[in-house]
């Protein structure tokens, strides 16, 4: 293996160097920023369809984006990839005291309020106040709300029962609702914000991932509408003319057919 990894970061120096490739040799940290996440979209894709050979090459093509930005940050001394290594293995075994150190803890919830604490204690976290501080902003919304809302859970603040997140919907609904008939458009996007808030913090609680369902009700849709299109041969034209109670009743048929395959 050991073997396998060297070839690899060989062919980054190579690719780098000053007989290489020159893409290559003109990007830098920020300009590949788009490939790299382009490269996890596509792992999440070949998960979703549970294609496995599919997850192995886009692994490989994530390994690759880690191992081109460390060969870019090793040419102008910032780090290599051997201490990229060095560190996850440091930090995954200080991490885990249940597992590699003296500690006897056993409950998830005491493991991960561990895992916490000692994050806050590590070189370069000195500065952070807060307890999100930390969690990149970056990420799509859905998955940033439920990763603030199991953040601040772990310090006590959460719901008691599973009953209230259900309550908050149905209230953030009927504020909604307000700003729609008051005609206020910036409170109309904030309280529909606090719906889908709402909406992740209750599937939280009912351990289902709000990406993921999303995703499943979007492949769904999809495919409902792939079967209406089907029916028109693919033609637009036929499509926009059909009419909405045609569309509608070939949308029935759909599910239908959907049910009796199940």
């Amino acid at each position: 293996m050991g073997e396998k990894f060297d070839r690899l970061t060989e062919l980054a120096k190579i690719l780098r160097g000053e007989n290489g490739c020159p893409w290559d040799k003109e990007q830098n940290h920020r300009s590949v920023l788009n490939d790299l996440l382009e490269e996890c979209y596509e792992f999440f894709d070949a998960v979703d369809r549970n294609d496995t050979c599919e997850m192995k090459e886009e692994l490989g093509d994530l390994l690759w984006q880690v191992v081109f930005q460390c060969q870019m940050a090793n040419e102008k001394n910032e780090f290599s990839i051997d201490d990229v290594l060095d560190d996850i293995a440091d930090k995954l075994i200080r991490r885990h005291p249940h597992i590699f150190g003296e500690s006897d803890e056993k409950e998830k919830k005491d493991i991960l309020r561990t895992w916490e604490k000692i994050k806050t204690q590590e070189k370069g976290k000195e500065s952070r106040k807060s307890v999100l501080d930390g969690i990149p902003k970056t990420l799509p919304s859905l998955y940033l709300a439920e990763k603030i809302q199991k953040k601040t859970a772990r310090y006590g603040f959460d719901w008691d029962s599973v009953l209230e997140p259900l309550k908050k919907i149905e209230e953030e609904i009927r504020e909604f609702r307000e700003a729609v008939e008051n005609g206020k458009t910036d409170e109309k996007t904030l309280e529909f914000g606090d719906i889908l808030f709402a909406l992740v913090n209750t599937a939280r609680h009912f351990d289902i991932s709000a990406e993921d369902a999303l995703r499943a009700s979007v492949a769904k849709f999809s495919r409902r509408f792939n079967y209406i299109e089907e029916n028109f041969g693919f033609d637009g034209d036929k499509l926009r003319n059909a009419g909405l109670e045609k569309l509608d009743e070939l949308w029935n048929e759909a599910k239908k057919n959907e049910r009796s395959t199940k």
